[in-house]
C-alpha cells in the first residue's frame, strides 16, 4: 500500500508501475484517488475554518450577552451570532461525516493500486516471462522409471488419499508410517535449521481476524485462499507469514529489537481455486498441510540484504537433502500486488525432468507495514514505517516429493539423506512394503 502523499507528488511513477505489472485497468484508479483526495484536503481545511469560526463566534456571543444587560440592543446581534454559529455547526456535522467517507474511498483504491517494484525486476506478463538466475546442484535424469509420487508413498504403506476424500473430500490425505515421519523430519530439521541461522522459532495463531488479512494480502489473493468462520471474524491462515507479520500490529519497536527474525511453524489452509494439470494431483496443491516458513521485520536499508540472505538459505537447506534447485526471479506481471520483489526457489524432479517450484522468498517493502501500522523507533528516536519479508523455509508435501524422486534407487528404496537420519531414529533407507 502506498503512502497518499507519494501517488499525489508523483502520479505518473505510479501509472508507469502499474503497466509494468500489465494492470491498465487500473490506471484510472490513479486519477480518481487524487480527486478523491483534493476534495478530502478541501474539506478538512473547511472543517478546520468552521471550528475556528465557531470558537471566536461563540466567545462573542458570551461578551453580546453580557453587554446586553446594559445594552438591549446587543441582544439582537448576540442572537444573530448564535444563528451563525447553529449553521456551521450544521456544516461542520456534514464536512465531518465527508471527510469520513472520503477517507474510506482513498484507502478502498489504495489498497488495490500496487506497491512500486524494484528496478531490478524483470519485466514481463505472467510467470512465463520468469528468469531464470542460477541453478545449484546438478539435475540426474536416472535409468530407471520414477513413479508418480503418490505411487512412491503407497509402495511404503504411507499415504491414503481415497479415504481422507470419503472424511474430507478431495485435495485432502493421510500420510502414515515412515512417509509421516519422514514429512515430520523435514519439518523438525527445518526448524533447526533456521534456529542456528538465529532466527526465534515461533508458533503462532492458525485464525486471524480480517483486519490482519486486509493488512497482510490483496482483495484477489484473500478470495482465492481464504477459508473464513462462519458466523465469526477469524480466517484460517494459508501461510503462517499472516499470523507472524499480524502479531506487529499497531505495534512500535524499539531499535534494540531490530531486526525480528522468526521461523514458524504452522498448518496452512487454501482454498485452491481454479483448475489444474495432472502434475498437480497427489499432495502437489492441496487444500491443508503443514509448513516452517521464516520471517523478517527489519528497516528499509537492510531489506534487500535480508532478502538475498533468505533465499539463499532456502538453496543450502535444499542442497543438504541432495535436491538440485535453481533460483527463479519473479517478473512484474507474476509479482503480488503488495511485493517489491520475489524469487521462487524451485527443485528438480527427475520424473517430469524439469523444476517446480518449493520456495518463495518475498520482499514487500512498508506495504505490510503501512497497512498494519508496524513501525521502529531509529536511534534517533524517530518513529518509521518498518520493511517485512517472508519466505517458505520447508513445505513437506512439495518437499516430500522432491525427497522421494531425487532419492529413489532402482529396488523402489529411497536413500535418507544424512542431516535427516537422526530424526528417522538413525534410519538410512526406506524400505518398500509393496
Amino acid at each position: 500500500m502506498l503512502d497518499i502523499r507519494f501517488v499525489r507528488e508523483n502520479p505518473e511513477l505510479v501509472k508507469e508501475n502499474i503497466k509494468k505489472k500489465f494492470q491498465e485497468e487500473k490506471l484510472p484508479l490513479v486519477d480518481k484517488v487524487l480527486e478523491l483526495d483534493a476534495e478530502n484536503r478541501a474539506t478538512i481545511q473547511e472543517a478546520q475554518d468552521l471550528r475556528t469560526a465557531r470558537n471566536s463566534k461563540s466567545k462573542q456571543v458570551g461578551v453580546l450577552m453580557g453587554q446586553s444587560k446594559k445594552d438591549p440592543s446587543k441582544l439582537a446581534e448576540a442572537e444573530a451570532l448564535k444563528a451563525e454559529v447553529k449553521a456551521d455547526a450544521d456544516r461542520l456535522a456534514y464536512l465531518e461525516g465527508r471527510e469520513t467517507e472520503l477517507a474510506e474511498e482513498i484507502r478502498k483504491i489504495m489498497l488495490v493500486i500496487p506497491q512500486i517494484i524494484d528496478p531490478s525486476v524483470p519485466i514481463g506478463p505472467d510467470d512465463s516471462a520468469n528468469v531464470e538466475v542460477e541453478r545449484f546442484g546438478e539435475p540426474v535424469v536416472p535409468d530407471y522409471p520414477i513413479p508418480y509420487h503418490t505411487e512412491i508413498m503407497e509402495s511404503f504403506d504411507g499415504i491414503d488419499m481415497d479415504a481422507a476424500g470419503r472424511v474430507s473430500g478431495s485435495g485432502f490425505y493421510y500420510l502414515l508410517g515412515d512417509i509421516a515421519r519422514l514429512h515430520e523430519a523435514v519439518l523438525a530439521y527445518g526448524r533447526d535449521f533456521m534456529i542456528d541461522k538465529g532466527f526465534t522459532y515461533c508458533i503462532p495463531p492458525f485464525m486471524i481476524h480480517g483486519n490482519v488479512v486486509e493488512g497482510v494480502m490483496s482483495f484477489a489473493d484473500m478470495e482465492s485462499m481464504m477459508y473464513k468462520i462462519e458466523g465469526e471474524d477469524l480466517y484460517l491462515i494459508g501461510t503462517s507469514e499472516h499470523s507472524m507479520i499480524g502479531r506487529f500490529i499497531d505495534q512500535i519497536i524499539p531499535a534494540e529489537k531490530m531486526p525480528q527474525t522468526l521461523t514458524s511453524y504452522s498448518p496452512c489452509f487454501r482454498k485452491e481455486k481454479g483448475s489444474h494439470g495432472i502434475e498437480e494431483r497427489g499432495v502437489y496443491r492441496i487444500h491443508q498441510f503443514e509448513k516452517q516458513e521464516m520471517i523478517v521485520v527489519c528497516k528499509p536499508e537492510e531489506s534487500m540484504d535480508w532478502y538475498e540472505k533468505m533465499w539463499r538459505y532456502s538453496v543450502e537447506l535444499f542442497r543438504n537433502f541432495d535436491i538440485p534447485v535453481r533460483q527463479l526471479e519473479c517478473c512484474s506481471g507474476d509479482l503480488a500486488d503488495l511485493k517489491v520483489k520475489s524469487c521462487d526457489i524451485e527443485a528438480w524432479s527427475p520424473r517430469q525432468q524439469k523444476y517446480f517450484e518449493v520456495c518463495s522468498c518475498s520482499n514487500l517493502g512498508d506495504a505490510q507495514a503501512r497497512r498494519l501500522k508496524i513501525r521502529y523507533r531509529d536511534d534517533e528516536g524517530k518513529v518509521c514505517l518498518a520493511h517485512t519479508l517472508n519466505n517458505t523455509c520447508v513445505a513437506p508435501p512439495r518437499m516430500l516429493i522432491a525427497l522421494l524422486e531425487n532419492n529413489l534407487q532402482a529396488d523402489g528404496s529411497v536413500k535418507i539423506p544424512k542431516v535427516l537420519q537422526p530424526y528417522m531414529g538413525g534410519k538410512e533407507v526406506l524400505l518398500p512394503k509393496k
